[in-house]
């Protein structure tokens, strides 16, 4: 019998986590590793969204996101239900306020149906009511099975469900670099801790906010970049928990390069208004002023993200307004919901978006997942990465098993 196969995966946000419990399930003669630099799991992305579980509206018909999102909502779902982690489909509808607006979502409509989402609809002002008697809009996409979940809780289970497996967390432990090493039985990776230096048959990273970082210290090209964005989350006063029903989305201005404030349930109960989207000068500054030097200053000398900023002045205008004015964010709400004019709440802990970017300035859309050696790195993993944890550890492991 030949020696046990060794994995290491770096992360344990919801994809390292699920990458981790899918080796364990299974190669059950192997021993695997999860590095994690913070104390606990879910720490930053996972930890910081607005616990949407997305159906597949808006991607590309055919790319990554769309199939491994699809795939992923069933995983994850099955997921919940089997280990008792709080969710509820509530639904979601993408409101239409203008007929430019009507005709964009057409367009989101027909992808949904080459994505194959269960039971969309387009709506016209009597069906939205139907669905969402406090909204406004002169259309609307329903689409009844987006979900939210309880991120963070479903990451716990994995790991839980990855030690019941064998599975090792070394929590505390920050990886410096990945190196390759080639020997004659074949290529294995070392893993550089703080701590010891480690030898594995295959290492995945799922670095999120740190991945082009890590990728650049195991000798790999630092691009794409991640650039922060922090999204600011407020939390209505709990007299409005009634005011919607499910998820309220605006149709998407495709001069701009994010979603838009939007009404979400949470799993809680309440209702919360978000996120905006502006640049963030720490990768992990969740409160106060949010900063960091070195942070800053990796930013300041991204030539990408400089082309980014000259093309996206309206943007950084058009959310300026949100960030320094709790009013302005309400009010953009306010205009597909109007009950929340003039609303109170509190401000929740920001998240912080890892958005991968290339050299000329434009942002990364699709998954990236690059090979080098015995590693696979997860460049990057925007939305809907969280809802397609599960599916994208499968496509991973399918990777390292064919090839």
């Amino acid at each position: 019998m030949g020696a046990k196969k060794r994995f290491a995966v770096i992360g344990a946000g919801i994809i390292g986590a699920a990458v981790a419990r899918e080796l364990v399930a299974r190669h059950d003669d192997a021993v695997v590793t999860l590095f994690e630099k913070e104390p606990r799991p879910a720490s930053h992305q996972t930890g910081h969204n607005s616990g949407v579980v997305h159906a597949g509206l808006y991607y590309e018909p055919g790319s990554l996101k769309a199939q491994l999102c699809r795939r992923g909502v069933s995983l994850l779902l099955d997921f919940a239900r089997e280990h008792e982690v709080a969710f509820d489909e509530c639904g979601k509808v993408v409101i239409a306020t203008n007929d430019v607006e009507a005709e964009r979502l057409q367009n989101i409509h027909a992808r949904s149906l080459a994505n194959g989402v269960p039971d969309v609809a387009l709506l016209d002002r009597a069906g939205l009511e139907a669905v969402e008697p406090n909204a406004v809009g002169v259309a609307a996409l329903h689409s009844p099975h987006t979900a939210i979940i309880d991120y963070p809780g479903l990451t716990d289970a994995l790991v839980v469900d990855f030690r019941r497996g064998g599975g090792r967390v070394r929590f505390s432990t920050a990886v410096r670099r990945i190196i390759p090493r080639t020997t004659p039985e074949g290529t294995t990776a070392l893993v550089q801790s703080e701590f010891d230096t480690q030898e594995y048959d295959h290492v995945i990273t799922c670095a999120g906010l740190e991945a082009d970082r890590l990728a650049a210290r195991s000798g790999e090209d630092k691009n794409p970049s991640v650039v922060p964005f922090f999204g600011q989350y407020f939390i209505l006063e709990p007299r409005l928990n009634d005011v919607v029903n499910g998820l309220i989305y605006p149709v998407a201005d495709p001069k701009y390069p994010f979603l838009g404030v939007h009404v979400t349930r949470r799993i809680d109960g309440g209702v919360m208004i978000g996120p905006n989207a502006f640049l963030s000068f720490s990768r992990d500054g969740y409160t106060g002023l949010g900063f960091d030097l070195a942070d800053s200053l990796t930013i300041a000398r991204d030539l990408g993200f400089w082309k980014f900023a000259a093309g996206n002045m309206a943007t950084a205008v058009r959310e300026i307004g949100g960030v320094l004015s709790t009013k302005r964010f309400v009010d953009e709400a306010a205009r597909y919901v109007p009950a929340l004019a003039g609303a109170d709440g509190h401000r929740a802990t920001r998240g912080i978006r890892a958005q991968a970017m290339n050299r000329n300035g434009t942002l990364v859309d699709d998954f990236v997942i690059d090979r080098a050696g015995a590693t696979l790195f997860v460049r990057n993993a925007p939305s809907p990465g969280a809802t397609s944890a599960l599916a994208i550890a499968e496509y991973l492991i399918d990777q390292i098993d064919e090839a």
